[in-house]
């Protein structure tokens, strides 16, 4: 498997046309520069959006889905790998592990919650890959003042701003994907 990007994103259908698009463009640009994907293995949302976009541009695609989601029939089974995984906890262990580098689209609470374990990781030393927040259209600059207030207030140290980057673009999330990937 080549280089390999995990991208966390929501599992939403109701969301606006902005959002799909942007899974679609980065989906399908991962794979024409030749890196992997790693995904939730669910096929529905921005998730499905991104894994099919990145098939259709003949990139490899790894989905990791619980098997309680996969017995939901929520998994995308025509991946070229699909790990069932006992629980969210081993999902998400797995996803850091398979991936090189990880970019944050939009999302809810999943998403939020594994970009941000996925910074506590790197943070504490277990990984140093690449991570990325794709803040489209702003969605995520609510989050980014929440870090900010967090570093003013003594919670996080300067030296922390270091364990992301974030893009507005998926074209910059390309540039720093080369420039950081290791």
């Amino acid at each position: 498997m080549s280089k390999a990007v995990c991208v966390y994103c929501g599992s939403s259908s109701r969301v606006a046309q902005a959002y799909w698009d942007v899974a679609r463009d980065l989906g399908a640009m991962l794979a024409r520069q030749g890196y992997s994907l790693v995904f939730g293995g669910g096929k529905i949302g921005l998730m499905g959006a991104v894994a099919n976009a990145a098939m259709d541009a003949g990139g490899y695609v790894l989905g990791v889905i619980p098997e309680i989601l996969r017995d939901r029939e929520l998994a995308m089974e025509d991946v070229d790998e699909l790990i069932v995984t006992r629980d969210l906890h081993e999902r998400k262990e797995t996803m850091i592990q398979r991936a090189d580098a990880f970019v944050a689209l939009p999302g809810g609470f999943g998403t939020w919650e594994e970009i941000i374990e996925t910074l506590t990781h790197k943070l504490l030393g277990f990984h140093a890959k690449p991570c990325i927040i794709l803040n489209q259209n702003g969605y995520y600059a609510p989050l980014l003042e929440m870090f900010e207030r967090a570093y003013r207030e003594g919670f996080a140290r300067e030296e922390h701003r270091g364990l992301y980057r974030v893009a507005e673009s998926v074209s910059q999330v390309l540039k720093l994907l080369e420039r950081e990937m290791p």
